[in-house]
């Protein structure tokens, strides 16, 4: 009987030991410390942006699906040239590959989850930074952040791929009622930043993007920029375990997200050998992926916060 529960009291803490070294490990890589917490309890009774009625709530409440769905759009977003050219000569992604993805990461989850004054924040963030990345292509076309055209293209390719990630690998179901809610929801953001037009259905989003396949190409920096993606992992952690784990769960995230690309992006970026006799085992380790962080990260601490933050005016608790 003592074996027995040293033996439990052992795996106890192996068990343990896992659990906090993958939330270090996604700290590290997307954010989200206990002190980040903070920009999402008040004001009390604020519902946000989008309020918690949103599929949003849903559909940008599952990490892993968020990871594969975002760097699918981030590759998608290569093809079109003036908005990697804005990538090519203003981002420090190569050096700073951790920055980017948790701006993004933060951007994302404060405006779906946030009260409005965070929110505030993050567009006016947003738009100081597009007021500077503006340029000229290498094919002489002039481009700038803040045009409404690019605003629609980054946030629909976002928005597009988030939704098919988390069809393919989210928990709860997603009704066709419920996704074009989704598109229509999350609209008021790029127009925040700028942009005029914005699908808002899934009609209205298969239809634009078939309107700007004739624009799309690649072009060597489109390619370098996926290499990049592809073969650099943000570093997390020391040591060779680490590493290795690192290593393997980027391979996962990058499969998934090819999994998710159109054909023809696949065909552009050169990623589309074996596409299909590679579908089947990347989709399976990405859910299994899916699985250990839900079992290792639990139920999301920035939506608790967010949801106690609107039911403490319902409740008549106030602050």
């Amino acid at each position: 009987m003592k074996r027995l529960t040293k033996r439990i009291g052992e795996q106890d803490r192996s068990t343990n030991w896992l659990k906090k070294r993958i939330v270090r490990n996604v700290q590290a890589s997307v954010g989200g410390t206990a002190e980040h917490l903070n920009d999402y309890a008040g004001p009390a009774g604020d519902p946000g942006l989008l309020g918690q009625d949103s599929p949003a709530w849903i559909v940008h409440g599952e990490l892993a699906s968020m990871l594969y769905g975002g760097f699918a759009a981030l590759m998608l977003q290569t093809l079109h040239p003036r908005a990697m050219a804005g990538v090519a000569q203003h981002s420090n992604y190569r050096n700073d590959p951790t920055g980017r993805l948790i701006r993004t990461a933060r951007f994302v989850a404060g405006t779906t989850y946030g009260g409005m004054p965070f929110v505030d924040q993050l567009f006016a963030e947003v738009l100081h930074v597009h007021a500077h990345v503006k340029g000229i292509t290498a094919e002489g076309e002039v481009y700038s952040a803040g045009d409404p055209d690019l605003v629609t293209w980054v946030h629909i390719t976002e928005v597009r791929h988030f939704l098919r990630s988390y069809l393919r690998y989210g928990q709860r179901e997603i009704s066709r009622e419920q996704q074009d809610q989704y598109f229509s929801d999350t609209a008021v953001i790029p127009l925040r930043l700028g942009a005029i037009e914005v699908p808002r259905s899934i009609d209205e989003v298969e239809r634009y993007f078939a309107s700007m396949r004739s624009s799309l190409r690649s072009t060597p920096e489109a390619i370098d920029a996926v290499h990049f993606l592809r073969k650099n992992a943000v570093p997390v952690g020391h040591g060779l375990v680490a590493q290795l784990a690192n290593q393997i769960a980027h391979h996962i995230v990058v499969g998934a997200a090819i999994d998710l690309l159109p054909d023809f992006a696949r065909r552009e970026l050169g990623l589309h050998r074996l596409a299909r006799l590679k579908a089947l085992p990347r989709r399976f380790f990405a859910a299994r992926l899916c699985d250990l962080l839900r079992w290792a990260l639990g139920p999301s601490m920035v939506v608790s916060v967010s949801m106690e933050r609107i039911s403490r005016q319902t409740s008549g608790s106030g602050d």
